[in-house]
């Protein structure tokens, strides 16, 4: 299939093939630190949830709000913050972001009223929700188009990374130090951050005045976009539906001991980190390639759970395979997102941020409702099944349409493509 092959970037093999082997910039790795920070952040509050409600004399499940509402500050914040910050130079944006992260994770830890808990962390969801967005678009501006994805995919692996590493040390910390002190730790580490990002992301203008908010929403009428969108809230949505369930699968079903569930979980971390490395690699000259497998892999692994969930090392193995396939196509459907993006591309970024906490957030809800239905445990993963199989229909719509695409857009043709990537940032 000729659009399976083209490259993203646009860009002829033999100049993209010279230099995508060639070692990313520093950068690149500073802003997988903060994606690091920002992952750890969104799901810390699970590893220290009980800590938290004794402290403040709430109830687990009411506690359990600390997570509902960093969801939901992502998905409006991110957007928002795009347009919010448009004319701002990059570095700036990225600065404040993570200064108001730290300064929410402060409030955090010397909050002594829930509510005040519950605010801090909407306002540190809109500041992750804007760091997120951008540090994709100025990894791909920074790295060049023919290493775009793969930059992508290293700074999606920092947020992967949080849920393999970041999540159990942080639970860890909370044992030794109590859970506020995660929320310092949290917080001296972002400002270390910040002096990184000052040092060494490049100075640049704002945008000029010309550039509008409705010229930024004009991007909406892509329907490209939207696919890559569909992608990505299907896809993670379905994934997360199963793996938000999957201790109770594997201790009640499987028969795993509570003690190695940990272990489990963190193989699926590692499997996602993994797995948005490779796709990084692979996504530059094959995105729809990508795209394609990793839904029909996921269901593939997903029926494999529901029949076979009563084997217990091939159900734990079948969930470091889930992180893998299923979450490392991510790094791809955001490069496909700001290339659709044309000359928005912090907001094609941004609302992949909304997509993916929206397809987690309800994803997550419904199978929560099939884990207290009659399907039992093994209800989460078929929910999952349902939703992954949905993402396969935007993932065929986007190849057909490459193919039909390619003999217009090869070569020079597509010079608009590789600037959507990497020259569109630099107005920003």
């Amino acid at each position: 299939m000729q659009g399976e092959t083209t490259p993203l970037n646009g860009g002829s093999r033999a100049d993209a093939g010279a230099t995508r082997s060639a070692a990313l910039p520093l950068l690149i790795y500073i802003l997988a630190l903060g994606t690091f920070l920002m992952g750890t952040t969104e799901f810390i509050v699970a590893g220290v949830l009980p800590d938290i409600a004794g402290d403040l004399r709430v109830s687990v499940a009411r506690t359990g709000l600390l997570i509902t509402v960093f969801a939901i500050g992502m998905i409006v914040g991110a957007p928002l913050m795009a347009m919010l910050t448009l004319r701002l130079p990059q570095r700036v944006t990225l600065v404040v972001a993570l200064v108001v992260f730290a300064i929410g994770h402060i409030v955090v830890a010397v909050g002594d009223t829930f509510a005040v808990l519950l605010l801090a962390r909407f306002v540190t969801a809109f500041a992750t929700g804007a760091f997120w967005a951008l540090a994709a678009v100025v990894a791909t501006r920074v790295a060049g188009p023919a290493r775009g994805v793969r930059a992508m995919g290293l700074v999606n692996a920092g947020g992967m990374l949080a849920t393999a590493l970041g999540v159990p040390l942080g639970a860890f910390a909370g044992q030794l130090v109590g859970w506020r002190g995660t929320f310092w730790a949290l917080a001296v580490l972002a400002l270390a951050a910040t002096v990184l990002i000052s040092r060494h992301v490049p100075h640049q203008e704002g945008r000029a005045q010309s550039v509008s908010v409705r010229s930024e929403l004009a991007v909406l009428r892509s329907g490209r976009l939207w696919l890559a969108l569909a992608g990505c809230a299907a896809t993670t949505g379905g994934v997360l539906a199963a793996y938000s369930y999957i201790a109770p699968l594997l201790t009640d079903q499987a028969g795993v001991p509570a003690r190695l569930v940990p272990l489990a979980l963190v193989g699926f971390g590692v499997g996602a980190l993994v797995g948005s490395l490779v796709a990084g690699r692979l996504g530059d000259a094959h995105p729809h390639v990508v795209t394609l497998v990793a839904p029909v892999a996921t269901a593939i692994l997903l029926v494999m759970i529901c029949l076979a969930s009563g084997m217990p090392w091939l159900t734990a193995g079948v969930v470091v395979l889930l992180g893998f396939f299923g979450l490392g196509a991510n790094p791809v459907l955001i490069a496909l997102a700001v290339r659709f993006a044309g000359r928005a591309p912090t907001l094609g970024s941004s609302l992949t941020v909304s997509a993916f906490n929206a397809g987690t957030a309800i994803g997550s809800w419904i199978a929560g409702l099939a884990l207290a239905s009659t399907l039992g445990a093994t209800g989460p993963a078929a929910v999952g099944l349902v939703i992954v199989v949905l993402a396969v229909i935007p993932a065929v719509a986007l190849a057909l349409i490459a193919r039909h695409r390619a003999p217009r857009t090869r070569g020079s043709g597509d010079a608009r493509t590789a600037n959507a990537l990497a020259g569109a940032g630099t107005a920003i």
